[in-house]
């Protein structure tokens, strides 16, 4: 098993890659968004590959970081998804939006991307929920961050209309502080100084 590579780009025609290690020209296929980080010809790179031994051919894939690779070896794992197919889903769309589409069972983005289907959608969401639900992706904090800061905000809405404001006055009042807190408590404290004001 080949796990990694560190050499000099030889050569770049998409999605081929060659890669020269001490002497030996290794040919690769890689995504859209490893092509994006590679180096100029003629420089050194360090690539994470993954060997696909077949009947009929041997195929090596490569990828900038362990995260990619990842999700390409748990992408062939999903019945009917061979590894032309994940490399054209990685290709496509970025691997934290891939992961936040699947523990979102967002299927309408999947089925955009090329080669997959109503069907593959859905299998993909259901094959792969369990072994993505534990990755932390920067779209899963920034969601969990806008959720956390709407539970605030209720918070101080429901407070203000149990003191007597009407609900579409709590709504405003709380609206014009909002981003100026980061508690319910100091959302509410900062909307009745403002009606002080």
């Amino acid at each position: 098993m080949i796990g990694r590579l560190a050499g000099i780009i030889i050569e770049k025609q998409l999605p081929y890659l060659l890669i020269d290690v001490a002497g030996v020209g290794y040919e690769l296929q890689a995504t859209m968004n490893c092509f994006a980080k590679l180096p100029e010809l003629g420089k050194p790179v360090v690539l994470y590959t993954h060997f696909v031994v077949r009947e009929d051919a041997q195929d090596l894939y490569g990828f900038v970081d362990q995260t990619e690779r990842s999700l390409f070896r748990s992408l062939i794992k999903v019945n009917g998804v061979g590894p032309k197919l994940a490399l054209t889903i990685l290709s496509s769309i970025n691997a934290d939006e891939f992961v936040y589409c699947i523990n979102n069972n967002d299927s309408a983005t999947l089925v955009k991307l090329p080669g997959v289907g109503k069907k593959t959608a859905e299998r993909l969401i259901i094959e792969m929920r369990d072994k993505l639900s534990s990755w932390q992706t920067d779209l899963t904090l920034i969601d969990q961050q806008t959720s956390k800061q709407n539970d605030q905000t209720r918070e101080a809405i429901s407070a203000l209309v149990a003191l007597g404001y009407k609900p579409q006055d709590a709504s405003r009042m709380i609206n014009k502080v909002d981003g100026e807190a980061t508690t319910s408590e100091e959302l509410i404290r900062l909307a009745l100084k403002g009606i002080a004001a």
